[in-house]
């Protein structure tokens, strides 16, 4: 870069001199840059508006340059993007194709547009631009302007978010912090974060592929798609504390829907044999890389089959992600690992995983004192911070589910369905034949994430009454995350429903799977965050 360059990297926060009156405007608010509102008012008071047109009619992306060279020979070029770059008289571009090298020169321009585009550009500003498609002196595609318009003047200073000076409270020295590597700050000003980190909107997009190859192949086996309830007078499907609100009109207090499960099933009674829903679900559970309390999740329900039938369409379904994200079967992580989704998915039974990586026998959970001392056992294989407490579990089924997280679930880096879960925590899966403690659910994981929980379908309504019975008294000793009782879809059960599998996917997870990322809110447009601190808390910090 020479010495005349400024990019989005290193914008000043002292642009060019403006073409501004003898008397700088004063500024409708204090955030704004004051030669850049110098340079707006400039432009205004000489006829052209610093926010554009309506409508500006491009005919090519920006990358056409480089890419559709030889077909623009001799034609009139019109494009347009953000200023992200500023080095003599180029300009680049950028839009969502890619980026753009604009020439401007007098002669083309003319003297006073000319002028008026030199002196009032800034990074971040979006332009139009008409003209045709050129080779640089250095071999580079570009476009030779013959119209500038302002299309949105930016009246924030792009480089100062990007690096802001600070006293370090411990040496005294002023440093300058790189604002936008801090994940909260891109997450938060996520519309600056796409346009200067190209990284993060391609993970984003990817994420967009990942949804948009699970409908595909959904649609493709015959399941509708179909829309159920957000707000839920009894939020059920899974285990967790949901999110109260108030209906005034109607003088009640609802839930916002944990899961998309019950309604669905219901649709299912309803005589629609094959259905699913991509929709926005909310738990109110603590914020980690992996837990976003509101979330994307995909459900889907078949009759007539089971959970094995449900492990034909999830294997079916990622290797069509795959094949969708990445072109191919496998998907290869940044640290080398490759992950074949051609392959069938290892079938591992819960007890028999912490068998193998806790080293307890299936047998040590006949009571919930020798379930509380395999604890205490297990925890002399773990770091004392990351030990579990006995105490906090108040089943069995806690209990093995616990230890399957901590000892085996680290270990399952390629595809595995893991089965049998206790029935405790299993409130809506059919239960084992020969083993009513144990049911017919699995969960699927790849790369150590949970990636979706499936079951044969309870459509015995004794049974599922027995078992949100159970739950309501789980709730009545403290388990604020224990099943609601749901007397309307019992009544449905009582009206017959067919045999059926179903299966749930977080697709915040699996978008993390196939992009690598290292936390759940970089494949979030918007994530949850506390909120801001004002200037004045962080210049004190």
């Amino acid at each position: 870069m020479t010495e005349n360059e400024t990019t989005v990297a290193d914008d000043e926060t002292t642009p060019a001199p403006a073409a501004a009156g003898p008397t700088a405007p004063s500024l409708p608010h204090d955030h704004i840059v004051p030669e850049r509102y110098e340079k707006l008012t400039a432009l205004r008071a000489s006829g052209h508006d610093p926010f554009g047109p309506e409508r500006y009619d491009r005919t090519h992306p920006l990358t056409a340059a480089r890419e559709q060279f030889d077909a623009l020979d001799g034609k009139t070029v019109r494009v347009a993007g953000r200023v992200v770059s500023m080095r003599g008289n180029f300009l680049d571009l950028l839009d969502e194709s890619g980026r753009g090298q604009v020439y401007l020169s007098e002669e083309d321009l003319g003297a006073d547009e000319y002028a008026r585009v030199k002196a009032n550009a800034d990074l971040g500003d979006f332009v139009g631009v008409e003209g045709f498609a050129f080779e640089t002196k250095k071999g580079d595609r570009a476009y030779h302007a013959q119209k500038v318009t302002f299309l949105a003047k930016a009246l924030r200073d792009v480089g100062a978010m990007l690096g802001k000076e600070y006293r370090d409270r411990e040496t005294g020295e002023t440093k300058v912090r790189d604002r936008l590597s801090d994940p909260d700050l891109r997450q938060r000003m996520r519309y600056v974060d796409l346009f200067v980190n190209r990284d993060a909107r391609d993970v984003l997009v990817k994420r967009i592929k990942v949804t948009r190859a699970m409908r595909e192949y959904l649609d493709s086996l015959g399941f509708l798609e179909v829309e159920t309830p957000v707000l839920q007078q009894e939020a059920g499907g899974a285990s967790a504390r949901p999110f109260l609100t108030h209906h005034n009109a109607l003088g009640m207090d609802l839930h916002l829907r944990i899961s998309l499960e019950l309604p669905l099933k219901r649709l299912i009674v309803g005589g629609l044999e094959k259905v699913y829903e991509i929709g926005r679900v909310f738990r109110n559970e603590g914020i980690s890389t992996r837990h976003n309390p509101e979330f994307t999740l995909l459900e889907l329900y078949q009759a007539y089959t089971n959970l094995e039938g449900m492990m034909e369409v999830v294997e079916g379904m990622f290797l069509h992600v795959c094949r969708a994200v990445t072109g191919g079967d496998v998907l290869t992580m940044p640290d080398g690992v490759s992950i074949d989704f051609a392959q069938p998915w290892r079938r591992l039974p819960i007890l028999e995983g912490i068998r193998e990586n806790a080293g307890i026998d299936p047998e040590t959970f006949g009571s919930l004192e020798g379930a509380r001392a395999a604890i205490v056992r297990a925890n002399e294989r773990l770091p004392e911070n990351e030990r579990i407490d006995p105490e906090r579990e108040h089943n069995i089924g806690g209990i093995i589910e616990k230890l399957h997280e901590v000892f085996t679930q680290p270990t399952l880096v390629q595809p595995t369905f893991i089965t049998e879960f206790p029935l405790e925590t299993s409130p809506l899966a059919r239960k084992m034949p020969g083993n009513p403690r144990l049911t017919r659910r699995f969960e699927s994981y790849i790369l150590g994430y949970e990636c979706g929980n499936a079951f044969s379908e309870i459509n015995d309504p004794l049974d599922q009454r027995e078992r949100f019975e159970y739950q309501v008294g789980q709730k009545a000793a403290g388990d604020a995350e224990a099943h609601p009782m749901d007397e309307d879809f019992l009544r449905a059960l009582e009206f017959g429903m067919q045999p059926t599998g179903g299966f749930g996917a977080g697709i915040d997870r699996v978008a993390m799977i196939f992009t690598g990322a290292d936390s759940i809110r970089d494949v979030i447009f918007f994530p949850l965050l506390k909120p801001e601190r004002h200037e004045k808390q962080e210049a004190d910090s």
